[in-house]
């Protein structure tokens, strides 16, 4: 499996961003898939959740700002980041949980005070 991950960018505080991040192989639609984040000097941490039929889970403190989503059809899953602040800033790596754990890629995501 490869994750392609896009979407991140420099971004003031206030804004948004949708991350996406595509899939190849066939276990896509019933595979649980995340975005997990590191910012500087921290350990990487659980930003969201999905299951192949769209139960959702999220970090602490993280839901109400950010919406994970999926399109099967695409292989797809989404990140959208809303109301964005400085401490959101890092490295955001979309992963499959399962039925393998596999991390992709990594998206820069910066927001500026």
């Amino acid at each position: 499996v490869q994750l392609q991950a896009s979407g991140g960018g420099l971004v003031e505080t206030g804004g948004s961003l949708r991350l996406s991040c595509v899939a190849s192989g066939s276990t896509f639609s019933t595979s649980i898939m995340a975005w997990y984040r590191q910012a500087p000097g921290k350990q990487r941490e659980l930003v969201a959740a999905i299951t192949g039929t769209g139960f959702t889970d999220y970090g602490d403190s993280l839901k109400g700002r950010f919406t994970i989503s999926r399109d099967n059809a695409k292989n797809t899953i989404f990140l959208q980041m809303d109301n964005l602040r400085p401490e959101d800033t890092g490295v955001y790596y979309c992963a499959q949980r399962t039925p393998i754990f596999q991390w992709g890629q990594g998206t820069q995501v910066t927001v500026s005070s």
